[in-house]
C-alpha cells in the first residue's frame, strides 16, 4: 500500500484542478497534491480509496476512480447525501482540500489475467470499480469477454454515460444498462441490475471473475443468480461500504464480523464475506 507520506494521520495539501458536475447530487473533483513530490510519488491500485479532509467541516472515505497508470490527476465522484460532502459540493477550481491515503486492499486484477470479467455496479455504486475497468481497457488482451452491468433506481441517475459509451465499443465487450425507473427517450433497459443478467451474451460461469459493487441487497440477489449459473463463491468479488471513519483500523467504525472493512478490504472475495452478508448486526 503507497502513501504520500509517513504520516497516516496527516491530511496531504490537494488542489482542485476540475470540477465536473455528474448529476444534480453527484460531482467528481480532479485533484493535484500541492507538493510536487507528494504528487509525483503517490500511486494506487484500482479499489483502494482516500479519506479526504475538507477543514473546518469533516472527513470522508471516497474511492479513486481515475485511471491507475495516469497520474497526472486523481479523480473522486462524491454524492451529495450529509453534512460533510455538503461541504465539499461547495468546493471550486483552485480550492484546497487534504488528502490521506491511499487505504485499504484492491480488485484482483493481476491474478485474473486470461479470464473473462464480469463487472456490476448499482447506483453510484460503479465508483469502486471504474478504475479496475481502466485497468483491464489499457490491457485489453490480457483478458477475455468483459461484461459490465449497471444498474440505477431512476434514469436520471445514470452518471458516468460517456465512459459507458467508449467501453461498450471495445472488441469482445458488452455493456447493459437498467433503469428502474426511466423518462422518455431512455435507450437502455428497464429493470434491475438483476434482471439484465440473462441478457450475458456468451456468458462462461466457470472461467468468469465477477467484480460487484452497490447496495448490499443488489450485491446478494446477484450473487445467488450467478451461482445459479456456474460461478464459484471464490470467483465472486464485492467492494463492501461502512462507516470509515479512520482508514486505518483504529476506530472501529466499520467492522464487520471479525473485519475491519477499511483495513481488511474494502475488497472481499464471497468465499470470506459468505456468512456476514445480508446478516442482521453486521
Amino acid at each position: 500500500m503507497n502513501k504520500p507520506c509517513n504520516n497516516p494521520y496527516l491530511p496531504q495539501p490537494a488542489e482542485v484542478i476540475e470540477r465536473i458536475d455528474e448529476s444534480a447530487t453527484i460531482f467528481t473533483l480532479r485533484l493535484k497534491f500541492v507538493d510536487p513530490n507528494i504528487h509525483a510519488a503517490y500511486s494506487f491500485q484500482p479499489g483502494q480509496f482516500n479519506m479526504l479532509y475538507l477543514h473546518g467541516v469533516g472527513e470522508i472515505a471516497i474511492s479513486i476512480v481515475s485511471d491507475p497508470t495516469d497520474n497526472t490527476l486523481y479523480d473522486h465522484t462524491i454524492r451529495v447525501v450529509g453534512r460533510v460532502t455538503k461541504g465539499f459540493a461547495q468546493l471550486k477550481v483552485g480550492d484546497q482540500i487534504g488528502i490521506r491515503g491511499p487505504y485499504g486492499n484492491h480488485w484482483p486484477y493481476q491474478t485474473i489475467i486470461g479470464k473473462d470479467v464480469l463487472v456490476i455496479t448499482g447506483g453510484l455504486g460503479c465508483a469502486p470499480v471504474v478504475a479496475a475497468i481502466n485497468y483491464f481497457f489499457q490491457r485489453r488482451d490480457q483478458y477475455g469477454r468483459i461484461f459490465i452491468v449497471q444498474g440505477v433506481k431512476h434514469s436520471n441517475d445514470l452518471i458516468y454515460k460517456d465512459r459507458f459509451a467508449a467501453w461498450a465499443q471495445h472488441p469482445n465487450t458488452q455493456v447493459l444498462i437498467a433503469a428502474g425507473v426511466t423518462i422518455k427517450g431512455w435507450p437502455w433497459y428497464k429493470g434491475t441490475t438483476v434482471d439484465l443478467l440473462p441478457k450475458l451474451i456468451q456468458f462462461n460461469g466457470a472461467k468468469t471473475t465477477a467484480l460487484i459493487c452497490g447496495p448490499e441487497i443488489m450485491m446478494y440477489y446477484a450473487i445467488k443468480a450467478l451461482i445459479a449459473r456456474g460461478m464459484s463463491d471464490e470467483s465472486i468479488y464485492l467492494s463492501i461500504e461502512r462507516n470509515m471513519q479512520c482508514g486505518i483500523g483504529h476506530c472501529g467504525h466499520c467492522q464487520l464480523g471479525p473485519f475491519f472493512v477499511c483495513k481488511d478490504g474494502p475488497i472481499f472475495s464471497y468465499a470470506k464475506l459468505k456468512p456476514l452478508l445480508m446478516k442482521e448486526g453486521f
